[in-house]
């Protein structure tokens, strides 16, 4: 790996958390988690490639859905903890359906 991807810290299970954000209109799309493998996956192929944790297998976005994600660009944060990506997105990112994963939300009255 390069001196860039060396500089991703992974969680204790080998992990790190992915942001994709569509590239045309900024919207947070989904997170989902990623290993070493899947990054190497993800920058040979550019199709969004992660790691399922409930099932334990490799998933690139898409595959049976056809909601796929072609990566437009990747990047690490300043900490080296979080991994961002850059997403040309079609048709839903979120398993319900909805566009993105990110639709309910939470406000002060949620405190009660």
């Amino acid at each position: 790996m390069s001196t860039m991807t060396a500089a991703i810290r992974y969680n204790a299970d080998g992990l790190v958390p992915a942001v994709a954000q569509d590239a045309d209109t900024g919207e947070v799309l989904m997170l989902a988690w990623m290993d070493a493998e899947a990054v190497r996956r993800t920058l040979a192929t550019l199709r969004a490639t992660y790691w399922s944790r409930s099932r334990q297998e490799y998933w690139v976005k898409g595959e049976t859905s056809g909601h796929t994600q072609e990566v437009v660009s990747m990047a690490v944060d300043c900490d080296g903890d979080t991994l961002l990506l850059t997403v040309r997105q079609t048709g839903a990112a979120c398993h319900t359906g909805n566009r993105t994963c990110f639709y309910t939300p939470l406000t002060s009255a949620d405190l009660a």
